[in-house]
């Protein structure tokens, strides 16, 4: 890829996220609980990818964006571990919440997840902003 594509992929994926969490909004109006957590994770997960990208890290699994998020941005202390903690929880969530049967999230556990995870976008999107 050359530099405006990575570019435009960093630009489009920053937009998405914000996006994506406008959407948990609406979820949590409505009581999508399974919803909002999958969105919620989504959302972090378009800017980690965009700061992968930014900084030439290459994944190919969602696990991948954790590990090297964790690698790169947690070790490095540019990330607190609890972010990194955070981020890979918002994955766990989400991978329950689509495979599990039987199991549904609650708007304790959305809520709970709301404020740290918009905290967490923030802190992604700065380091891209470096």
């Amino acid at each position: 890829m050359d530099t405006g594509e990575i570019e435009a992929i960093i630009f489009y994926r920053r937009q998405k996220s914000h996006a994506v969490l406008k959407e948990v909004d609406n979820l949590i109006k409505d009581a999508h609980w399974n919803l909002a957590i999958q969105r919620l994770y989504y959302a972090a997960y378009y800017m980690a990818s965009a700061l992968l990208i930014k900084n030439n890290i290459l994944t190919q699994t969602h696990n991948g964006v954790v590990g090297q998020i964790g690698l790169h941005f947690v070790i490095t202390g540019k990330l607190s571990r609890e972010d990194g903690r955070l981020y890979s929880r918002l994955l766990q969530n989400r991978i329950t919440g689509d495979y599990n049967d039987f199991f549904d999230f609650t708007e304790e556990d959305v809520l709970s997840l709301l404020s740290p995870t918009k905290t967490l976008i923030e802190n992604l999107e700065n380091l891209l902003n470096e």
